[in-house]
C-alpha cells in the first residue's frame, strides 16, 4: 500500500495519520509539488485532478483525504473509526463535509497564504477559521472527541489544520476545549505529527 503525499499538505497528513493509528503496513511516496510532480502525467493517471493524497492499495487507487479515510476504515472493519448506525454515520459524513468545507476555507485557507503564497483576502479567511473553530469548540465542550468518548475519522478529517492553524495566523488559544482535544488525539497510539512551519503565529 503506497500513499503519495506532500509533508505539508493537510490533507494528506489525513491519510498519513489514520494509516499509522490503525498500524497498517504502508510505504509514503513523497510528491514534489513546487516541481510540478503532481502534474506530471504519470501521477494524472492516478488522479487526473492533480492534487495528494493519492491511496494505491495494490491497484486499487483512492484519492481525495475524506475517501482515503472512509475506504481505509471500511477495507479494515474498523466500525470503531467509522460506525455503521446510520445516525453515527451520518453525523461522520457532516464533519467530513466540514473538512471539506469550512475548513478547508477557513484554516486550511489561511494557511495556504502564509506557507504557499495563496491568494486569499487574510482577513475574510482568518475570520472564517474563527467562525468554524467557534462552532468546534462548542460541540467539544461537552466531550472528548466529536462524536463522544472515542475517536473517528470526524476528529482525524478535522486535526491537521487546526492543530496548524496558528501557521496561518489563526490564533487558538481562546478555543479551550478544542486545544484538549487536539491533545487526545496526539495522545493516540500511532499517532504522527503534522510537520510545522515557523511562520504566522507559528514563527
Amino acid at each position: 500500500m503506497k500513499l503519495y503525499h506532500h509533508p505539508l499538505s493537510g490533507h494528506a497528513h489525513r491519510a498519513h495519520l489514520f494509516l499509522s493509528l490503525l498500524g497498517v503496513p504502508y510505504e509514503l511516496v513523497e510528491v514534489d509539488l513546487a516541481a510540478g510532480a503532481h502534474k506530471a502525467p504519470d501521477f494524472l493517471k492516478l488522479n487526473p485532478f492533480g492534487q495528494v493524497p493519492v491511496l494505491d492499495d495494490n491497484g486499487v487507487v483512492i484519492a481525495d483525504s475524506s475517501a482515503i479515510l472512509v475506504y481505509l476504515a471500511r477495507k479494515y472493519g474498523r466500525t470503531d473509526w467509522l460506525p455503521e448506525e446510520a445516525v453515527a454515520a451520518a453525523r461522520i459524513q457532516k464533519w467530513l463535509s466540514v473538512a471539506a468545507g469550512e475548513i478547508a476555507y477557513g484554516p486550511c485557507a489561511a494557511r495556504l497564504v502564509t506557507v504557499f503564497g495563496a491568494d486569499f483576502r487574510t482577513d475574510e479567511v482568518i475570520a472564517r477559521a474563527h467562525r468554524i473553530l467557534a462552532l468546534v469548540e462548542a460541540e467539544l465542550d461537552a466531550r472528548r472527541f466529536l462524536l463522544g468518548d472515542n475517536a473517528t475519522i470526524a476528529d482525524i478529517a478535522l486535526y491537521s489544520y487546526i492543530a496548524n492553524a496558528p501557521e496561518g495566523n489563526v490564533d487558538t488559544s481562546a478555543y479551550q476545549a478544542v486545544r484538549a482535544w487536539l491533545a487526545r488525539i496526539e495522545a493516540l497510539p500511532g499517532f504522527v505529527g503534522f510537520r510545522r512551519t515557523k511562520i504566522g503565529l507559528a514563527a
